[in-house]
C-alpha cells in the first residue's frame, strides 16, 4: 500500500484515483469498486460493525484507496501500512456540501426507492448498501446529513483530525486545481506530460447511476 486516502468522498477521489493510478500507485480503491464487485465487502461490513479485521486482506492486490469506505479508516490503515503516505483531499465545504447533496446522498434516496434507471452502474447490492448506509450516513453524519451546518461541521472536523493527527512528513494535502505536481512529488515520481485528468462531476455522476439530469 502506498497511498492512505483520508479525504471524503465529493473532493475529487474519483479524479484521484485515475491520477494515482497512472502515477503508478495502482490499482487504487475507491467506493465504486466495492460497488462494481462487492470486493471483500464481508470484510468491510465487520470493519463498520467495529469487529477487528486484518487491512493486509481487505487490501491484498490494492496498492492505494481514496474515497469511503477507506477514509473512514485512515488511522488502523495507517498502522497496519506504516510506510504509506497518507492522502487528504481537500475542496470548498459549501461546493462539498452541494455536491453530496446532488450526487451521493440523493442517490441513497432513489436506491432506497427503487428509483434508478438507465445508468451505466449497476446500483449498489444491499450487502454494500449494508456498508455505505452505517458508515457514511448513519455513521459520519448521524443521519442529520440533510442538517447543512452538522455535515459541515462533519467535514471540516475530519479534515482537522486528519492534520493533526498524521505526522507532517507522512501527510499531503491535495486540491485537485493542484493537479499532478504533489502527487508525484509524494510517490518520487516524474510529472506526467498528460492533462491531469477530470472526472465524475455531478453531472457525470448523476448520468453514471440513472438519476434525472439537474435542471438549471
Amino acid at each position: 500500500m502506498q497511498v492512505i486516502g483520508a479525504g471524503y468522498g465529493r473532493t475529487g477521489t474519483m479524479t484521484l484515483k485515475a491520477a494515482l493510478e497512472q502515477l503508478g500507485a495502482g490499482p487504487c480503491f475507491h467506493m465504486i469498486d466495492l460497488i462494481r464487485s462487492e470486493t471483500r465487502v464481508e470484510l468491510w461490513e465487520a470493519a463498520v460493525a467495529g469487529e477487528e479485521v486484518s487491512w493486509q486482506e481487505v487490501f491484498e492486490g490494492w496498492e492505494a484507496t481514496v474515497d469511503w469506505p477507506g477514509c473512514s479508516f485512515y488511522q488502523p490503515l495507517m498502522e497496519a501500512f506504516p510506510e504509506a503516505k497518507v492522502l487528504l483531499t481537500v475542496r470548498d465545504p459549501d461546493a462539498w456540501y452541494e455536491s453530496c447533496r446532488k450526487t451521493i446522498h440523493a442517490a441513497q434516496a432513489a436506491i432506497r426507492g427503487g428509483d434508478l434507471e438507465g445508468g451505466t452502474e449497476t446500483p449498489p447490492s444491499s450487502a454494500v448498501m449494508n456498508v455505505i448506509a452505517p458508515l457514511i450516513w448513519d455513521g459520519e453524519f448521524e443521519g442529520r446529513f440533510e442538517d447543512r451546518s452538522f455535515a459541515l461541521d462533519v467535514f471540516n472536523a475530519h479534515n482537522e483530525e486528519v492534520r493533526s493527527t498524521v505526522p507532517a512528513d507522512r501527510l499531503v494535502v491535495h486540491e485537485i486545481k493542484d493537479g499532478w505536481e504533489p502527487l508525484a512529488r509524494m510517490l518520487d515520481v516524474p510529472v506526467p506530460s498528460a492533462p491531469f485528468p477530470h472526472l465524475n462531476d455531478t453531472a457525470a455522476f448523476r448520468a453514471m447511476m440513472g438519476m434525472p439530469a439537474l435542471q438549471g
